[in-house]
């Protein structure tokens, strides 16, 4: 234990001796929360819209008029010429073009039908698909007002209704920011706990100290804790001040379930990061080999964690992968625990794979560690 707490003294002096590391630990990752929850927002909102109105009648305007209160759509031009707004559709100005043909009320009240006509930029596939879907519901919804009025002018009494109910669980008001802040706060704890326990002790390697470590008769397993139980408290520090600075005063976000069961799982899945790390270093010689595969490493982890895509919508391949990936397990249970309050035994299944994944990759990681003695 004395061997112990001189390494972690050495550990601690020359990380807050070096500025820089401290900025890239503590505040980057909190700069980073503060700006990709904004950025990172897949709720798609302001498609551009253009409408050709060759009827201008009350019916024309009216779907006109509901289609804009929304919320969803921005009108870009109105007029009555197609060639006009597919103009506008070309220069990327409008992402959809709604046709709405002459005769469109006579149509409706004579022959009890209409068509209309939508163009939809498909460059954007996502933007397409959505506002596609958006102006569909909207003209159907359209549609059903009218053919209620009718109902009830024809038999001048209240057509009978289905009226439906919404009720959000868990996210009550459907605030994107809740679904991605716990996400992306496990993103930056996962990039402090790998990328600065990797490149800390190859910087040793580079500057040589480590060698000087290595000929002592310092045991492998001290030394590897000295290297890891720095990094295992900054990333209880970091994780700390987002949940409770950041996600509580700027998205106020607050915890439903218990905090104490978030630090249970935060502890055992820093020691799998740090494992990865301390693996990631072991296999490199130089800092600069030991980014590139920190950072191949955490893009596999932060696009087959299911924080933008749900997993249950990825090929099978891309699941099997998921499965072993650390990020996965915690991102599923920092959202169990703050939006719907899971307790242990909910979170049981993916506390015991994140432990097997700890002994896994830390026991790879002394085993390759070489040390002379």
């Amino acid at each position: 234990m004395r061997t112990l707490s001189y390494l972690l003294k050495k550990e601690f002096r020359q990380i807050f001796r070096n500025t820089m590391i401290l900025r890239m630990i503590i505040a980057m990752p909190l700069i980073q929360l503060l700006v990709m929850p904004l950025a990172a927002d897949f709720e798609i909102k302001n498609i551009n819209i253009s409408i050709v109105d060759h009827d201008h009648s009350t019916y024309s305007t009216r779907l006109t008029n509901k289609i804009i209160a929304s919320g969803y759509f921005k009108l870009n031009d109105y007029s009555n010429s197609f060639a006009q707004s597919f103009r506008e559709f070309q220069k990327d100005n409008s992402d959809l073009i709604l046709e709405i043909p002459t005769n469109f009320e006579n149509d409706l009240i004579r022959r009890n039908a209409s068509n209309l006509s939508i163009a939809v930029n498909a460059i954007n596939g996502t933007k397409a698909s959505v506002g596609s879907a958006y102006l569909t519901r909207i003209i159907s919804s359209y549609n059903s007002d009218i053919r209620m009025s009718w109902l009830q002018s024809q038999r001048n009494a209240v057509s009978p209704t289905i009226e439906v109910t919404n009720l959000n669980w868990y996210n009550p008001f459907l605030n994107y920011p809740f679904y991605m802040v716990p996400g992306i706060l496990v993103i930056l704890v996962t990039m402090v706990a790998s990328y600065m326990c990797a490149l800390n002790i190859v910087k040793e390697k580079e500057v040589g100290t480590i060698e000087q470590i290595n000929v002592t008769p310092i045991k492998k397993h001290i030394f590897i804790l000295g290297k890891m139980i720095p990094f295992w408290i900054i990333g209880n520090i970091v994780f700390s001040i987002g949940l409770f600075g950041i996600a509580r005063f700027v998205y106020h976000i607050v915890p439903i379930g218990s905090i104490l069961l978030m630090y249970l799982f935060l502890s055992i899945y820093l020691i799998t990061l740090l494992g990865i790390g301390l693996l990631i270093s072991t296999y490199s010689s130089t800092q600069q080999q030991a980014m590139s595969l920190a950072f191949f490493c955490m893009m596999i982890f932060m696009l087959m964690s299911g924080l933008f895509t749900s997993i249950d919508s990825m090929p099978a391949w891309a699941q099997s992968i998921a499965k072993v990936n650390p990020v996965t397990y915690f991102i599923d249970v920092m959202r169990m625990v703050v939006l719907k309050g899971s307790g242990f035994t909910d979170i049981l299944p993916q506390l015991i794979i994140i432990s097997i994944m700890a002994m896994f990759f830390n026991a790879w990681a002394i085993l390759n560690y070489k040390k002379t003695s």
